[in-house]
């Protein structure tokens, strides 16, 4: 079985403490969806837009035995891809930064 990070950045897999097991490093072509940003009115002065989001940028057909860590907006986009994961059951350091997750999410 494969791992591919689809994300920006790298993805540290911990244990319940925090230690890192494993680091999966993004292979540097993220996965993305296109967007647009119109405006949606305004808020007594503040001025209000709706973001939409389109066609995926970067997305690979399904390969037997791949999964591929993309981000929440992406995986929610795909319900019916079985082969994109999200980090899942996030950890943090005292003072609330991300240390990593425990595990992907399906």
């Amino acid at each position: 079985m494969k791992i591919v990070n689809r994300t920006p950045h790298p993805v540290s897999l911990c244990d319940a403490d925090g230690n890192i097991l494993r680091v999966i490093e993004s292979d540097g072509q993220p996965i993305r969806l296109a967007a647009k940003t119109v405006p949606a009115g305004d808020w007594g002065g503040v001025p209000l837009s709706r973001t939409k989001f389109g066609e995926p940028v970067g997305m690979p057909e399904p390969e037997e035995g791949t999964l591929y860590i993309v981000s929440q907006l992406v995986k929610s986009a795909f319900p019916g891809r079985k082969d994109l994961v999200v980090p899942a059951e996030v950890v943090r350091d005292a003072e609330g930064k991300i240390l990593g997750c425990r595990s992907l999410g399906l």
